[in-house]
């Protein structure tokens, strides 16, 4: 789930607006960035703005989405800013990513044209990523406010503030903005996703996030992660038996996930299996798995089972 980000948590990679024009440089279409996995692979992601939009969540207006065939595709100020757009998006490093974005914003902040808000939302957004993959979450949360403002319609930043709000812990926050995604997508898995994980790691409430984790695999069966989150979650809400089968059908499918292996290693340690439970362990080839402050703050395990590889390695 990345482009942010976190093995348990999406974000889009192109974070700004709709913008699309019709000539020969070519602009990269909104990805829901690696939100449906198909296989085990982890991908790790990554000041409060308080004001009454926040608090009262955001309304997300597709009936303002302009119709980018309107703009003039012969307009040099229109091409030169897709250009830079696209040499944004092809940046090497996310350091000259962010700075190309700022060129963007500043050479077209104040440009009167009917595409303005359409482009620079965009960068603001992207710029917003670029931020959060180097940890500078309070001026991401900016910037993807001010690109929610600038294209009202768009979901990306909305998305990815609600990921940047759950990094920062500001968990009820990041629930209403997946909230408003799901308003107006609720056929998104990758905002099923992310509700379920901000629900269950970040509030508590694992039974719920379940839920969510189920509405995710319902819309997109191959999202491995969202089966395994489900899978976590259940097994903290209680439901043991369901979780362990759930984890040995994901180890069916995908015998190579890491993540359900030491799950289940696991799940049978608590269940006093210490043989079963020695032999998922070896078999467990990821080091980040031995890592209680990985499994807490970036994998986001539940305490019970976290605790409970804990024991098992430090008694092997």
């Amino acid at each position: 789930m990345r482009v942010l980000i976190r093995a348990s948590r999406s974000v889009s990679t192109d974070a700004g607006c709709s913008l699309q024009i019709a000539t020969k440089i070519p602009l990269v279409a909104l990805n829901r960035r690696n939100a449906l996995l198909i296989g085990p692979a982890i991908l790790i992601a990554t000041a409060p703005l308080q004001s009454k939009a926040i608090d009262q969540g955001v309304v997300i207006r597709k009936d303002l989405t302009p119709d980018p065939l309107s703009y003039d595709k012969n307009d040099p100020k229109l091409r030169a800013g897709a250009a830079l757009l696209q040499k944004a998006l092809n940046a090497q490093t996310v350091e000259e990513e962010e700075r190309l974005w700022t060129q963007l914003i500043q050479e077209y902040e104040n440009t009167d044209a009917p595409w303005t808000k359409d482009l620079v939302g965009r960068a603001y957004g992207n710029r917003g990523n670029a931020r959060s993959r180097q940890g500078k979450l309070d001026q991401a949360l900016i910037d993807y406010t001010t690109a929610i403002n600038l294209c009202p319609w768009s979901v990306d930043p909305v998305l990815n503030r609600g990921v940047a709000y759950e990094n920062m812990g500001r968990f009820e926050e990041s629930v209403q903005d997946y909230r408003s995604v799901l308003a107006v997508q609720p056929d998104d898995p990758s905002a099923w996703n992310n509700l379920g994980n901000v629900s269950g790691w970040g509030l508590g409430r694992w039974k719920e996030a379940a839920g969510y984790f189920e509405k995710a695999i319902k819309l997109a069966p191959q999202f491995s992660f969202a089966a395994a989150n489900r899978a976590l979650a259940l097994y903290e809400a209680g439901e043991v038996g369901t979780a362990v089968r759930e984890m040995q059908k994901l180890l069916r499918r995908y015998p190579g996930f890491d993540d359900m292996r030491a799950a289940l290693a696991a799940a049978y340690w608590q269940a006093g299996k210490t043989g079963e439970a020695e032999m998922e362990w070896t078999r467990v080839d990821d080091t980040r798995y031995k890592d209680q402050k990985w499994l807490e703050t970036e994998r986001h395990w539940p305490p019970t089972l976290r605790a409970a590889l804990g024991a098992l390695i430090e008694i092997r």
